[in-house]
């Protein structure tokens, strides 16, 4: 299967390469057409993925734009997560790419190098980009080119259920200084003080945790194509789910199996029997909603060396231009609209994820109440353990989530033993960057 599937990437990748190079050159973000406002009507697309609320906030949005330029008329497109990739790779090697494309940072790295992607510095005088953290307008960078504008951030924290702590009479210790032995103590506490009513919190299991988890002990997960956090730290991170499962942490091995496999409604967190959960900041509504309960708290992750500048605001979505884009202005003044306009931004909230454009965001938080003014304030209580931001996920190690999750379940059951584990992952993903490269 994982033959076949490379197979079919490589097919994919010499087409999309073909593409754009029979239509718009071979460097990245390459355009003949010349980034400037055409005469008279125009029509682009904008293609996303998401859900109901996603699709009526999207659409919303794109009226107020058209009705501020009324000779562009914006045609959407929008499928789930899984469609939207499949539909974006056939556009994309059949040089019918929407104009304004929803990206992931999983996925940049391969759309960029393929130069499928403009280059926003050639529509700068319609698309502003410097309302966010220069950090993290550098995360929308392929090869030195700035091939996608990121519209919003997501921030690291831990999500904490106030009830539960309350009702087993725990006091968090200084979370703004707190250790990772601190936050084990304190989840060990909820799990034998309830007698196994509740659990403490379940190990992070996506490639943002391992970013951090690598930056805390001095490491980085990548630099350019090659994998390069050391195997002893990789090892220690797949490793968490099962120290925390022997020591009560997660409940059990079983219980942290299904956990990492559930909807947000059907997770001990979401279901109330989770004392605290480390997640995207943006999480504690949802959460807070599906628990049924508002007595929730944000606060920072436990750092291996309190407040190091280990944090960093990963781009939550993008947005991109189509280097073959027939009107690459007009794109470009409607990416400018959903970043920086206030009733763009009024109307899109926090759904994406917090607004990467800081008046937005700062604009939202005056207005927003409870769970959601806690998420959006947030940034500003870690900014000061924020350093410079990781380059991109390289091209071939899109499907990084679910490696490390693999792995982990390898190691939880004892199929392997943590540091073997951590190479044989180190060379799988290594492979599947060389062959992509």
């Amino acid at each position: 299967m994982k033959r076949m599937w490379k197979k079919y990437m490589a097919a994919l990748m010499a087409a999309v390469t073909l593409s754009v190079t029979a239509a718009c050159g071979s460097s990245v973000g390459a355009s003949d057409v010349p980034v400037v406002p055409a005469e008279g009507d125009v029509t682009i697309r904008l293609n996303w993925w998401g859900g109901d609320a996603r699709i009526k906030a999207t659409e919303e949005a794109v009226k107020g734009f058209e009705k501020e330029h009324p000779n562009i008329h914006v045609e959407t497109e929008y499928s789930d997560w899984t469609g939207y990739w499949d539909k974006l790779a056939v556009q994309s090697a059949g040089g019918n790419a929407p104009d304004v494309m929803q990206m992931d940072e999983l996925y940049l790295a391969f759309y960029g190098s393929m130069g499928s992607l403009l280059d926003l510095d050639k529509a700068s005088k319609y698309l502003d980009l410097n309302g966010m953290d220069a950090a993290t307008r550098a995360m929308g960078k392929v090869e030195g080119k700035q091939v996608a504008a990121p519209a919003t951030t997501a921030q690291y924290g831990v999500i904490v259920n106030n009830d539960i702590l309350d009702e087993l009479g725990i006091t968090l210790p200084d979370t703004s200084r707190w250790t990772w032995d601190d936050f084990e103590r304190v989840a060990e506490q909820i799990t034998e003080r309830s007698g196994g009513k509740y659990i403490g919190s379940i190990a992070p299991n996506n490639g943002y945790g391992l970013q951090l988890w690598a930056r805390q002990h001095g490491d980085a997960l990548f630099k350019g194509n090659a994998i390069a956090i050391k195997p002893e730290n990789l090892a220690s991170f797949l490793n968490l789910p099962a120290r925390w499962a022997k020591n009560g942490i997660e409940g059990s091995a079983e219980r942290w199996s299904e956990n990492t496999a559930a909807a947000l409604n059907d997770s001990d967190f979401g279901k109330g029997t989770q004392a605290m959960m480390i997640t995207q900041a943006t999480m504690i509504t949802p959460y807070a909603q599906a628990a049924g309960m508002d007595n929730m708290s944000l606060v920072p992750m436990p750092q291996t060396e309190p407040g190091a500048r280990t944090m960093y605001f990963k781009p939550g979505m993008y947005w991109a231009i189509s280097s073959g884009s027939q009107h690459p202005a007009e794109a470009a003044m409607l990416v400018d609209y959903l970043i920086n306009d206030k009733n763009a931004g009024t109307i899109l909230g926090t759904e994406r994820g917090i607004p990467a454009n800081n008046d937005i965001r700062t604009m939202l938080a005056g207005q927003a109440t409870g769970t959601d003014r806690k998420a959006l304030d947030f940034v500003d209580e870690i900014r000061s353990t924020v350093g410079k931001a990781p380059a991109v996920t390289p091209n071939g190690a899109s499907e990084l989530d679910k490696t490390i999750v693999r792995y982990q379940q390898d190691v939880v059951f004892g199929k392997r033993k943590p540091l073997d584990a951590a190479k044989a992952m180190i060379a799988e993903l290594q492979e599947s960057i060389d062959f992509n490269s």
